[in-house]
């Protein structure tokens, strides 16, 4: 039949993207439901991809060979490595992007996959049946129109009763200038039986790049690496800069004159912001002894006029913010081109789904994306690749597909969502995963590429070159290892290991192959950042492993009640509060708050004890 489908996405952003281009290139018949075709993977928000945390989400989509990377690949305007004075573990890639090269590409890709259907429209209602189990059966779109599957993914974003306030205007609205969704966020909350979660997010407005003095900003070049998110190499260029600026006492007190105009101070907003993505607003309110706060003047693409000002994301009104705006140095004559407002939507509690996010209730139904309480691209991107090869696997007869919090970020960040929930918008971090040290950005392809190759998303060319890789790094580490005292090892062990000392290693490692009569294919960045890192913090490795198995045997412990999280030294505000909210009383408990540490746990275990000491007799 015509509307007949295997998997159906209602969505068509990042996470849609994602799911669709999975769940097809496995062979479902599947349809990708979108309001707009020219803005598939579009990026309403800040032109760029990754990040600290959220850039390994994007290195394991690519391990996966997803479509992300590969729009990074195409459309990046300058790459740079974040958090360089840090170890391996917590460095984080992150892509300035042509926005409009990159929805241009990801629509053309998505397009010429078989299987795949891109279908103009607006799903207002989930339909399902029940017998033993209620399940599934398609959805039915705003013109009337009913479509067929087995399993329907979920990607609605921000449209679901989307709602934009510029001040106290408010109006209807899924993004920019797009409609919202109605009826369907009630539907889904009817079939799930569970209740709908209001959230919010913000953008800053755009400025006219003509009207900037860049003469009083600071540039930010691009690192010239030789690789992005994708296993083969990429020469990296700078196409276009970025800059940065600072606001001032002069942007504060303007913005502390005017917050009873603000969205979120007038009580006009209900719904919960990202804490770790603030408004200027909010940074005025929570950090009043700040004398300033970054500003990014970020390029939106190659040959694009305009500019998105990171940091200062606003639903004060149109006149405040041109005031607040121009006391910026370098922004005393910008223009506006677009006002930026504040948004708030619908959401549900992703502790209703499984780990294969399917609905724990629902048969076929699955959700990703920002519909589960995240924010970010790349959050929602990793989302959409799991519950695409899930949806693939349901509707074939197959065992659900998940991913461990030791083994990727990506399983780390579903298991944070599906374990414990939301009480705001989740970000990935770095510090989220327990096990960080084993899952740098330079391994990614040894811990996930047996998956792809399992649901072949990749070809057995491709991972038998990624199988090659992995036996060059292992190899080597047995050689480089054997004397520790030769200078082959002392390189490898370098502390700071610039691009000038990798091609000393590399030039090293291939003399000391070649003394032993054997040959070696000039190893990638990639490979050599993952030899310094399994040779200069393999104690640190192995003293993690020994974290692992302590929590684990701590793991029942109960915490005493006369425990006083607000008088813990070294535990965060943020963790002081959430665990005030979930109340864990187990170690095993505590650990599944998102955002927990293992330095955290090890001082709840030590305060744990010093309190049953002092009780006991």
């Amino acid at each position: 039949m015509k509307n007949t489908f295997d998997v159906i996405v209602v969505g068509g952003g990042h996470a849609g993207a994602e799911a669709a281009y999975a769940a097809a290139r496995m062979g479902s018949k599947t349809a990708l439901i979108t309001l707009d075709t020219n803005t598939i993977a579009s990026a309403p928000c800040n032109p760029s991809i990754g990040g600290l945390g959220k850039g390994h989400i994007v290195f394991e989509i690519g391990a996966f060979d997803g479509l992300m990377p590969k729009l990074c690949t195409h459309a990046y305007l300058q790459a740079r490595m974040l958090n360089t004075s840090k170890g391996p573990a917590v460095q984080g890639l992150r892509i300035q992007i042509d926005k409009y090269a990159y929805s241009n590409h990801a629509f053309t890709i998505l397009s010429n996959i078989p299987n795949l259907t891109i279908i103009p429209g607006m799903a207002t209602a989930l339909n399902t049946t029940q017998t033993t189990r209620k399940a599934v059966t398609g959805v039915t779109c705003a013109d009337g129109q009913h479509l067929y599957a087995p399993t329907v993914i979920i990607t609605s974003g921000t449209f679901l009763n989307g709602v934009i306030h510029i001040g106290r205007v408010r109006y209807p609205a899924g993004q920019r200038a797009q409609k919202t969704v109605p009826f369907l966020a009630e539907s889904i909350a009817q079939a799930m039986e569970i209740p709908i979660m209001r959230l919010k997010t913000g953008t800053p407005p755009r400025l006219a790049q003509s009207s900037l003095d860049y003469s009083k900003f600071t540039k930010q070049p691009s690192d010239l690496l030789d690789y992005l998110y994708e296993f083969d190499n990429q020469e990296v260029q700078e196409h276009v800069p970025c800059y940065v600026t600072h606001t001032n006492e002069k942007t504060h007190a303007i913005i502390r004159k005017n917050l009873h105009l603000s969205a979120l101070y007038s009580g006009n907003i209900k719904g919960t912001g990202p804490r770790y993505c603030p408004s200027i607003e909010d940074k005025i309110g929570r950090y009043p002894d700040r004398d300033n706060h970054h500003v990014f003047i970020e390029p939106e693409g190659a040959n694009i006029p305009e500019i998105y000002p990171a940091g200062i994301s606003t639903s004060l009104p149109l006149d405040v913010q041109y005031a607040y705006i121009r006391t910026i140095a370098g922004f005393e004559n910008a223009i506006i081109t677009k006002c930026g407002y504040a948004i708030e939507y619908d959401a549900f509690q992703p502790n209703n789904l499984t780990h294969s996010l399917e609905a724990k209730n629902v048969d076929g139904l699955f959700l990703a994306g920002q519909v589960n309480g995240t924010t970010g691209y790349e959050e929602a991107a990793g989302q959409g690749l799991l519950a695409g090869i899930n949806a693939h696997l349901k509707h074939t007869g197959q065992e659900p597909f998940t991913l461990s919090r030791t083994e990727s970020y990506i399983g780390v960040m579903v298991d944070d969502l599906v374990t414990i929930g939301v009480d705001e918008p989740y970000r990935m971090f770095t510090s989220r995963a327990e096990r960080r040290l084993l899952l740098r950005q330079d391994n990614v392809f040894i811990r996930l590429s047996k998956y792809a190759q399992r649901y072949n998303l990749i070809t057995q060319i491709a991972y038998e070159k990624r199988q090659s890789e992995e036996q060059c790094i292992t190899k080597s580490l047995e050689l480089i290892k054997k004397n520790k005292n030769s200078e082959l090892f002392k390189l490898f062990f370098s502390i700071d290991f610039t691009p000038a000392v990798q091609e000393a290693c590399k030039a090293a490692l291939i003399e000391a192959y070649q003394e032993k009569g054997l040959t070696l294919n000039p190893p990638s960045s990639r490979a050599l950042l993952c030899m310094h890192a399994e040779i200069r913090y393999e104690g640190y490795i192995e003293k993690e492993r020994l974290e692992a198995e302590k929590s684990h045997r701590y793991q029942e412990m109960i915490l005493p009640e006369e425990l006083d999280v607000k008088k813990i030294p070294g535990l965060s505000r943020e963790l002081q509060n959430k665990m005030l909210y979930h109340k864990p009383k187990t170690i095993a408990q505590a650990q599944l708050i998102p955002g927990m540490t293992p330095a955290a746990i090890s001082i709840l275990i030590f305060q744990s004890k010093m309190k049953y000491k002092e009780t006991t007799p």
